[in-house]
């Protein structure tokens, strides 16, 4: 069973008609206290860092999560689900993310590409994660975002893609803790392969 956090920013519906597609079994919970006995968990997101956050507080989830995963449940992060999982970001100054990763989010500057960064691309595999089982360097996905994430220990990037004239990380993996910048549930074969790993994981 893979629990789907729902704050108000998710696209969940199609991230559970993905999973399921893969043949996993999903559940929302609405509140922190719904997390007790989750073994998977998926924190998806769409929007702003700084709203994100004040609807995850709002709803008692940043103590139970820190919690479930201390327990041995195992996260994946979502786009801004990715993000949120970062100390701050330059899109919300003063406000504190959830800390599980050391590092900041970083908005792309650039003059001559669009922003966002959005549309397929290709990712260039830079260290092994059960994610990533069966998917090799040069395989697409589909993104959209503003910005990214820089972590502290460059160590847990287990691939990137290059947009605006820089890397990013676009698969994060530190201990129980994954997260893709990309959306696996819109990323076609590629994607669902993703999160059948990551059922398996």
């Amino acid at each position: 069973m893979i629990t789907i956090i729902d704050y108000g920013m998710g696209n969940l519906r199609s991230v559970s008609k993905a999973l399921t597609h893969v043949g996993a079994r999903c559940r929302f919970v609405v509140t922190g206290s719904q997390l007790k006995g989750s073994k998977k968990i998926i924190l998806p997101g769409v929007g702003a860092f700084g709203d994100a956050m004040r609807e995850l507080k709002n709803r008692n989830f940043v103590e139970p999560l820190a919690n479930s995963i201390a327990k041995g449940a195992k996260l994946l992060g979502v786009c801004l689900g990715l993000q949120l999982l970062f100390e701050t970001s330059e899109e919300a100054p003063g406000i504190k993310g959830l800390g599980f990763l050391q590092g900041k989010v970083r908005r792309f500057r650039s003059a001559r590409e669009k922003i966002p960064h959005m549309g397929w691309n290709n990712i260039r595999i830079t260290g092994k994660h059960p994610l990533l089982k069966g998917i090799r360097s040069g395989d697409y996905f589909y993104y959209v975002h503003s910005f990214y994430g820089e972590p502290q220990l460059k160590k847990i990037t287990k691939a990137t893609s290059r947009y605006a004239g820089r890397d990013f990380a676009a698969v994060i993996g530190n201990g129980q803790i994954a997260a893709t910048q990309f959306h696996p549930e819109k990323s076609q074969t590629t994607g669902l392969k993703l999160l059948a790993n990551f059922m398996r994981w």
